[in-house]
């Protein structure tokens, strides 16, 4: 029990709730950090499929004012979230039994509340996030029947509150599948223990996604890609000025809890016997974990090829080096 108590302390000094909660709350409220244009998915970039199509509609319909912040700060992250939502819509519908989603950290939860209602009652989602401002834009349109949201950080959803909210109580006996969507960052740099607290919360073969910032083995690497990300994407939604005083005020405090691909790799070899890089966009990357290899498998065929200009892809799944292999196993 000492073990969990410096864990849950640890969190509770986490930037993310600490020094960043203003930024995080005027942001979320729409307050500061609005993008100068609302942005849409390159529909150039994905497959022109109809449930595909059904996906970015809905998701573009649904997006609060930390969604357009932060998909106007990474590199193509709207198109991949719509190509998840996508194959999770599909892996759902294949499987041909509910799904129960929970997407942890992640603003006022779009993707999570666009596959509920697409999903008709086959994919049970539940969003959080310390901010009720985010529960407000999650309200705006309407409580959806199938989407719950809890008000708080992901180390504080704990198995006696999904038992004690009578809303929460249908997720007691975990999740399918769980996204991490760059909140580990936000805490600390301590992704062994962030992973196995979540991971009391994922059932035996589900799939746990983790989205992530990782640094790179080279500094001056990192930053070529941090320039590419700000002066080729950021600047068709936010101002110079806006860029440098985000980059002053939270993008340093951010990176002290950032980790190596290696770093990572490491961590999720000690609850996941599986895992496979399905995205890359300068810095930012998506692995999906598990230790059920035929769900895994079955989850990563239905993604779509990723939508993203060649040029930000630095990685592509396959690893170059033993180093720096990711995968446990090549899975695709």
């Amino acid at each position: 029990m000492r073990g969990l108590e410096d864990f849950l302390a640890e969190c509770d000094r986490g930037p993310r709730i600490n020094e960043l909660s203003g930024f995080f709350a005027a942001t979320a409220a729409g307050r500061s950090g609005k993008p100068i244009r609302k942005p849409l998915a390159d529909r150039r970039l994905l497959p022109d499929q109809d449930l595909l199509r059904a996906v970015v509609a809905l998701h573009a319909a649904r997006q609060g004012h930390f969604d357009q912040h932060y998909h106007g700060s990474i590199p193509y992250r709207l198109e991949e979230e719509c190509r998840m939502a996508h194959a999770v819509l599909k892996y759902t519908l294949q499987r041909g039994v509910p799904l129960s989603l929970y997407s942890l950290g992640t603003a006022e939860g779009t993707m999570a509340r666009t596959l509920s209602e697409l999903a008709q009652g086959k994919i049970q989602s539940l969003s959080c996030s310390p901010n009720p401002e985010n529960y407000t834009c999650f309200l705006d349109y309407g409580e959806p029947a199938d989407a719950e949201f809890f008000v708080g950080p992901f180390h504080r959803l704990t198995k006696d509150v999904l038992t004690a909210e009578p809303r929460l109580a249908k997720f007691h006996a975990g999740f399918d599948l769980i996204l991490e969507d760059t909140t580990f960052q936000m805490y600390s740099p301590n992704r062994a223990k962030q992973i196995e607290y979540v991971s009391q919360h994922l059932k035996g073969d589900g799939i746990f996604v983790f989205v992530e910032k990782f640094r790179a083995r080279d500094a001056e690497e990192y930053e070529r890609r941090e320039l590419q990300k700000d002066h080729g994407f950021k600047a068709r939604y936010f101002p110079q000025d806006e860029i440098d005083r985000k980059k002053t005020a939270v993008l340093g405090t951010m990176f002290d809890s950032e980790v190596t691909l290696v770093q990572m790799s490491e961590a999720i070899r000690t609850r996941f016997r599986y895992c496979a890089m399905t995205w890359n966009s300068g810095n930012f990357y998506s692995l999906a974990a598990s230790n059920a290899k035929e769900n895994l498998d079955r989850y990563l065929y239905q993604m779509e090829e990723p939508a993203i200009p060649y040029e930000y892809v630095y990685d592509s799944g396959l690893p170059r080096d033993p180093a720096d292999d990711v995968a446990t196993e090549q899975l695709r």
